[in-house]
């Protein structure tokens, strides 16, 4: 139980899994004000209890909610590097209609492998910054910038004071996202990204 909201705590054989994703609902949860209440029994079961904090009328809400805006899409290549699984794919779905070329990748390591057969046409690296596998997000932006000096980066953590921490320089980077973002806001700062010179 006090693991459950760890990165990357499984109870998984190595292969089997990545683990019960919950650090990802902790960080969302956590995000909103809200928390979460785990009970657990042998033989009986796990039950989540997840809290949000109420408005007082459905105005407020409505208010500070903004209006959607269009937001420009583009034909550059996109490396996406992350390794939840969903959210990658979800990702790559919402890069896909917004007519961007992507590549996939789900750790530094396998990144490295798409990178050097798509290096020419990569024009942008988006890269969780906490991944399984010995290379993070920040080292894998050094590696490849070495390589090609104006390729744009973007930074996504949905752990920025834990595992970042406040002085983090990642934090006052244009190009940092934390994770949960609206996606209109991730079109926004990818479209920002990419014509910045």
């Amino acid at each position: 139980m006090p693991h459950l909201f760890e990165p990357f705590y499984t109870t998984k054989e190595v292969g089997k899994g990545t683990g019960l994703g919950l650090a990802t609902v902790f960080g969302i949860v956590e995000q909103h004000q809200g928390w979460i209440k785990a009970e657990s029994q042998v033989g009986v079961g796990t039950t989540f209890h997840v809290y949000f904090p109420g408005a007082e009328r459905l105005e407020d809400y409505k208010a500070s909610s903004p209006l959607a805006m269009p937001v420009r899409g583009g034909a550059e290549t996109i490396l996406l590097v992350e390794d939840d699984e969903q959210v990658r794919n979800m990702m790559r779905l919402v890069l896909k209609r917004q007519g961007y070329q992507i590549h996939l990748a789900e750790s530094g390591v396998d990144s490295l492998k798409v990178w050097r057969e798509h290096l020419d046409s990569i024009n942008l690296l988006i890269t969780d910054v906490i991944m399984p596998g010995g290379i993070s997000g920040r080292e894998l932006g050094k590696r490849l910038l070495a390589e090609k000096p104006d390729l744009k980066i973007i930074y996504c953590s949905g752990y920025t004071d834990e595992v970042l921490g406040s002085k983090s320089p990642l934090r006052n980077d244009d190009n940092f996202i934390e994770k949960p973002f609206e996606m209109g806001a991730f079109l926004d700062k990818i479209r920002n990204c990419l014509d910045s010179k």
